[in-house]
Parts: structure tokens; sequence; C-alpha cells
């Protein structure tokens, strides 16, 4: 009996391997190794594109974005503000409220902000009505919020880094169902999360793991395949972490990588193109980026100044522009 009972077992064993290694297969198709180097800067940014400074503000600039008519939106958390850049300064619009850090156009118009004091609320930017989107997940306070992108149902994903580090990876990210008042728990034991982007593909979440200088991949919610699991799809070295992040309609992530003064990009399945590296005249604290036509604009918040460079490829076309 006792040899029965192992021989089913060492079946159903062999039996699992062979499924999830098939299951691989499709998930992972193979591909050609390469005989030479597989990336090199020049296919972002030509040898002769420069960076150009836009414009100049105050605080810290955080969570750069356009809207419908190509003007540029930020916020400030060490000054509660929402700014927008007119000619090559910025200026302030509306009152001072809390402590907003990431930002992102609704295809309404409303600007959705997520808040350290643990809120996520929408900003009418013709009325400058504020209203409050989530602020609790199953009766408790939300800790503190940093970023948030939308996928193109409308629903929302952001983190809430509040409280954790790379000794205390208790940090969350909730998704937020389209036009529903109820978060749901994405993903929970990440050291600091801190920006967040979606896939080309719809496939995946990247998210800025800050406390460990690496970013993370994660099934979305609307994946097809829930057999991928999650996996570190970057690892940095030098500076604290990543932060902002952006994708371009091929694929590639683009990642502004705090107090190192510089962009990386990687493709769609992990391999570096290189860095953009600021001019030496910036500061070295790249918090966010988006792409508009044709360029990469970058937040750099120690001096608190815009950048852009022109580069070779297409961002891809957020949902609040759709």
């Amino acid at each position: 009996m006792r040899k029965r009972i192992v021989t089913l077992t060492l079946l159903i064993i062999v039996s699992l391997v062979t499924v999830t290694m098939t299951g691989a297969k499709s998930l992972y198709p193979s591909k050609p190794v390469p005989t030479k180097d597989r990336h090199t800067i020049s296919e972002i940014v030509h040898p002769t594109s420069k960076w150009e400074k836009v414009a100049t503000g105050s605080g810290f600039m955080e969570g750069i974005n356009f809207d419908r008519n190509g003007q540029i939106w930020m916020v400030s958390p060490a000054t509660g503000e929402i700014m927008k850049v007119e000619g090559d300064k910025v200026s302030i619009v509306g009152e001072k409220y809390k402590i907003p850090v990431g930002a992102k156009f609704h295809n309404d118009g409303r600007l959705f902000i997520t808040d350290l004091t643990g809120e996520l609320y929408a900003y009418n930017t013709k009325t400058g009505e504020r209203t409050s989107i989530v602020n609790s997940y199953s009766g408790s306070p939300l800790r503190g919020l940093n970023d948030l992108v939308f996928d193109d149902a409308g629903g929302v994903y952001f983190t809430e880094p509040m409280g954790s580090s790379a000794t205390k990876p208790t940090g969350r990210v909730f998704y937020l169902p389209p036009n529903s008042s109820e978060a749901q728990l994405f993903q929970e034991g990440i050291a600091y999360p801190n920006g967040i982007a979606i896939s080309a593909d719809g496939q995946r979440v990247y998210i800025s793991e800050f406390g460990t200088n690496r970013i993370i991949s994660v099934p979305s919610k609307h994946a097809k395949d829930q057999r991928e699991i999650a996996f570190a799809f970057a690892q940095f070295e030098g500076g604290i972490g990543p932060d902002g992040l952006a994708v371009d309609k091929e694929g590639n992530l683009y990642v502004a990588h705090f107090q190192a003064g510089e962009i990386v990009i990687i493709d769609a399945s992990g391999f570096k193109y290189g860095t953009i590296r600021l001019p030496e005249v910036a500061g070295t604290f790249t918090t966010n980026l988006t792409f508009h036509n044709g360029y990469l604009y970058v937040t750099e918040s120690s001096k608190n100044e815009v950048w852009r460079i022109k580069v070779k490829k297409e961002g891809l076309l957020p949902y609040g522009l759709q």
C-alpha cells in the first residue's frame, strides 16, 4: 500500500513538472541568442541630441504629464501645490492642498492625484474642485500614496510606500476598478513601491521598488495568462532607486533613476539599452518623466527644472489622452 502511495505521488509530481515546463514554453517563447550587443543607446537617442531646459519652478516638482491641449502639469509635495508650465515659467494653480506626489489625467479631463496623507483625489482643472476618490482599504486609512497609472479600461493602480523600506518591505500597491470607490489589494510586501507603469501590451505592471533599487514586474489584473509570476525585471546600481516610469509604443521602459541624474532605458525583455544622463548643470534628483511630440520630458527636483530631449521612439498614449 505504501509503495502504491509513493508511486502515485511520484507520478503526480512528474505530471505537474511536465505541465509546468510545457506552460513555460508557451508563456516564454525561446528567442535566438544575439551574436553581438543587444542594444545601444543610439537606438533611443541620436548621438547629436542635446538636453534642452524647458522651465524652472520651485518646491519639489513631481508628477509631470500633458493635458489634451499640450499643457504641462505637475505637483509639489513640498509645497502642496499643483503647477503648470507657461512659457519657460512654472505657475501655481489653485490653492495649496496636503502633500501631492503623483498625478495622471483621467480621460474625462480631471487630474487624479496621489497624496502622502493617504488620499487619491481628482482635481478639476477648469473649476478647481477637488473630489476624494479613495482614502481607505478594508475600513483602515491608507498610509500614504506615491504614484499612479490608469489602464485602458479606466481602472487605476496606485502605490502606497509610506512606512516601508529595504529592511521593512511592507509597501503595497492597490487597484481601483473603473467607477468604483472600493480599492483592491493588488500586491504587498514591497520595499517602498514608488513609480508605476503598465506594459505596452497591458499584460504587466511595472513597479519601482525604490528600497532595493530595482523594478518588479507583476501580471496585471487583466493579464491573459496568469501563470506568469511576479519577478525582478531590472536591477540598478548607484543612485538610490527608481522613481517615475514611462513606456514607449514598442514596450521599452524608461526609468527616472533618483539621485543618479539619469534615465535608464530597458527593453520589454529586461535588457538595457543604456542611460541618458542629464547635463552637468542639472541636478541628480530625476523624479518623473513623460513623452510629448517626439521628446522625453523629465523633472529634476533638486533644482526644480524641467528638461527635455528628442528621442527616436514614440511614447505610449496615456489613458488621459485617449
